[in-house]
């Protein structure tokens, strides 16, 4: 009995953790995208677009680091998580202040 409950908890864990991941993932995709539409909109200028993208590398590259030791912590999630939130925010605003490409 105790076995089957370890492998249970076991199992359980690394499905919370594998979701956590494809969370960051697809949040990351998400903002790819974002960017994108405002470019094709004229919503964002070249260099608004260009300055963006880069955030978004810099925040593949810290999800990179931290899978880099085969395990994403809680800390290094909830960092990954506020640089996200950070560059959602940075998205929202350079799509919606009165700038618009030629």
């Amino acid at each position: 009995m105790k076995t089957k409950f370890l492998i249970l908890a076991v199992l359980a864990a690394g499905l919370s953790i594998g979701s956590a991941d494809a969370q960051i993932r697809h949040r990351a995709q998400n903002q790819h995208q974002r960017i994108r539409q405002g470019v094709k909109s004229g919503e964002l200028t070249r260099a608004e677009a260009k300055n963006l993208r880069e955030d978004h590398k810099d925040l593949h590259q810290d999800v990179k680091l931290a899978k880099s030791d085969g395990k994403v912590t809680k800390e290094e999630r909830k960092i990954i998580r506020k640089e996200e939130k950070r560059n959602s925010r940075e998205i929202y605003r350079k799509k919606h202040n009165r700038r618009e490409r030629p």
